[in-house]
């Protein structure tokens, strides 16, 4: 959605309040919506935002709606207004311009804390002095929750993330995991309409954060929660996040499920941001309903992709190619089209596959992906090795942004 369109939305999404019955929890798909649930689609109305700062705008005109029971992910790099957003819902800062909306209520209207909103800190701010079931029971007692329902909410929170165990224990003797898992509790146990989670994984080792990740997506579904997470970590939000909007300089760039924002970017930027990708410039020159052919100095043939645009001819454009999408070969390859030769310049073993640099005749560099199966094939070439790389016309995406 673009900015400017608030008044549009809101009829448009209060109409759909009005028709839609309220969904329980279920069963997410990956890079869908949960199965087996009746979803409101505009459980969080996020209308034509902006948030300043002084002369400095960090949020600019914002339009987003996330579904009842979706986990929904914030994407973009240091400074790019997510975790301002976030903020904002959460009512840590104020609105300049626009609304936010959950289940219909304004938050505008509602102090920080009367809001259905519970937020998870990327420190977890546990308080050291207290122990595990403390910390969770601190923000019921503050609502004057005692007694046995007390205890109970408290002793279902902490099994339900798998630490009643620990109950006794203070933060400093838990690892950093235990420690997320609590701080997760704490915000699960008031029984939030919205969860939001500042960078949720950042403090955590590569394989522990690997682990958790897929726990904490299972705790979540079987609360039914709607989530909003805010992170950097492309791998985290395309593991994790049911839809994920990327951001830039306080809008929106692109927004989808993980699958449709990876392989089908609108923009250099996204392209470039999420995952790594290969980019070619060149002009259109040919362009038809089932293709376009583009000619790029980076190669001796055309570039050929197998879906039309709308442009001109001679109109510059950019072809995205993900470095999976590249085959390394030793001979030349059949065809007029997709095609370049070069040197091996350096060479990346990860393990399951191996990242190839190729420097082509024209001087630029492009990246494969080539799988360990695929490098017994062509006899693993080493560097300086002259070697060709192909793709299919399926392969690359015309940008022209």
């Amino acid at each position: 959605m673009q900015a400017g369109v608030g008044q549009a939305i809101m009829s448009e999404q209060s109409s759909a309040l009005k028709g839609t019955p309220n969904g329980s929890g279920g069963r997410r798909e990956p890079g869908g919506v949960a199965a087996g649930v009746s979803l409101d689609d505009n459980f969080v109305q996020i209308v034509d935002v902006v948030k300043k700062f002084g002369e400095t705008t960090a949020v600019r005109g914002v339009n987003l709606s996330v579904k009842k029971g979706e986990l929904f992910a914030l994407l973009g790099s240091s400074g790019c207004g997510k975790s301002t957003l976030l903020r904002m819902l959460a009512g840590l800062e104020s609105v300049t311009e626009g609304q936010i909306l959950i289940d219909g209520e304004d938050l505008a209207k509602m102090p920080p804390y009367t809001r259905p909103v519970n937020m998870m800190f990327q420190s977890y701010a546990l308080f050291p002095h207290m122990s595990v079931e403390s910390n969770v029971a601190f923000g019921l007692k503050q609502e004057g929750v005692r007694g046995g329902e007390l205890k109970e909410r408290v002793h279902k929170a902490l099994e339900l993330v798998q630490m009643a165990q620990y109950a006794k224990r203070k933060p400093h003797q838990l690892s950093g995991g235990q420690q997320q898992r609590v701080a997760l509790a704490r915000s699960l146990v008031k029984r939030p309409k919205l969860l939001l989670l500042d960078e949720p994984m950042s403090a955590l080792d590569k394989q522990i954060r690997q682990r958790t990740q897929i726990e904490l997506v299972n705790i979540l579904d079987q609360v039914g929660v709607t989530c909003i997470m805010v992170t950097h970590d492309q791998e985290e939000a395309m593991t994790m996040a049911n839809r994920l909007a990327v951001m830039s300089e306080g809008r929106i760039v692109q927004l989808g499920t993980p699958h449709e924002v990876y392989e089908y970017p609108n923009s250099r930027f996204s392209a470039g941001f999420i995952g790594s990708t290969n980019l070619f410039d060149g002009t259109v020159v040919e362009d038809e309903p089932d293709h376009v052919f583009v000619e790029t100095p980076d190669l001796p043939v055309r570039m050929y992709v197998n879906h039309g645009i709308t442009g001109p001819l001679g109109m510059p454009v950019t072809i995205s190619v993900r470095p999976e999408r590249i085959a390394l070969m030793r001979k030349p390859p059949e065809g007029a089209y997709n095609w370049g030769r070069g040197k091996v310049s350096n060479i990346a073993y990860m393990g399951g596959y191996t990242l190839y640099h190729v420097t082509l005749d024209s001087g630029k560099v492009v990246v494969a992906n080539v799988s360990s199966l695929a490098l017994g094939e062509i006899d693993s070439p080493t560097f300086d090795d002259e070697v060709y790389v192909r793709w299919s016309a399926s392969a690359g995406v015309v940008l022209t942004s």
